[in-house]
């Protein structure tokens, strides 16, 4: 027999309710779309997996409830653009901060436990499993992104003042950035070749188009104000701002893809990025004073 549960213990049901409905449309939508047979398994028995739960809690409240339409529209188009891993991972965060409610329904509700234990164990495990191409080469992003980072705030830090012209800054550091994408790219296929071994699939063709593009990408955002404003200083600090807001949307993806430390992350890559450019500035006041070049 069931104990009678208090209104504010039936308000919290109603909440996870809703919850599981929205994440049972959710699941079961993107199931739908996703053309890999595996991914459309694990996605289905997922989406099962909370329309159980939903029953669950139904069964103590005896209420029907609508899901979040608006949350399951959300979810759907970030996992199309931002790829099915970061869309499912990014949901499911919204359960970690259900954890403590559930124990506190936990004391008037003995399921409470064992739906926790499979959100947080069997679904999790589920998710892990997904296969998506963009997250095998989340590495040569990195590689592409750090690089294109360091390298490119660091040389237009130097041409800023070494030539004080924003379109010269512009065109050096677009020659200097596409060159050195090439390059990276080139340097990315290599390097991937010689680790495949004999009879393992080759994707060294693919590891080097996420490098060069993560690269070029990096390098449009950060030339773009010395193409958009004149002050040559202003660009500068636009470029370094624009930096550390690739840095902070970069790792806040692969920290949500990946599981990865965010604030680790991000620190060690903005302090280095800008330590760089200061370096770089300094280096391009020395050349200038030094060789006397007037432009």
């Amino acid at each position: 027999m069931k104990k009678e549960i208090s209104d504010n213990i039936l308000n919290r049901l109603l909440e996870f309710q809703q919850s599981e409905i929205t994440e049972y449309h959710s699941y079961k939508k993107l199931a739908h779309i996703t053309k890999d047979t595996f991914n459309k398994e694990q996605l289905s028995k997922i989406s099962n997996e909370e329309l159980h739960h939903y029953n669950i809690w139904k069964s103590y409240t005896n209420t029907e409830v609508k899901p979040d339409k608006k949350a399951v529209f959300k979810y759907y188009w970030i996992s199309r653009i931002f790829g099915l891993t970061f869309g499912v991972k990014l949901m499911e965060k919204g359960e970690k901060n259900a954890q403590v409610i559930y124990n506190e329904v936990a004391d008037s509700i003995p399921e409470a436990k064992t739906i926790m234990k499979e959100e947080d164990n069997h679904e999790h495990a589920l998710i892990d499993m997904l296969n998506e191409e963009k997250l095998e080469y989340i590495g040569s992003m990195v590689l592409g992104l750090n690089d294109a980072l360091v390298e490119l705030t660091g040389a237009l830090a130097g041409f800023t003042f070494a030539l004080q012209n924003s379109r010269l800054i512009a065109l050096t550091g677009l020659i200097t950035g596409i060159s050195a994408s090439f390059s990276m790219a080139a340097s990315e296929y290599l390097a991937t070749r010689s680790e495949i071994k004999e009879g393992e699939k080759n994707n060294a063709a693919k590891s080097a188009l996420y490098t060069g593009l993560a690269y070029i990408f990096t390098v449009v955002f950060l030339i773009l104000p010395f193409l958009v404003l004149n002050n040559f200083f202003a660009s500068l600090i636009l470029t370094l701002i624009i930096a550390v807001l690739i840095i902070f949307l970069f790792n806040f993806y692969i920290s949500v893809a990946k599981d990865y430390n965010f604030k680790r992350r991000f620190f060690e890559m903005a302090a280095i990025s800008l330590g760089v450019a200061a370096i770089s500035f300094v280096v391009g006041i020395i050349i200038r004073n030094t060789l006397g070049v007037d432009i």
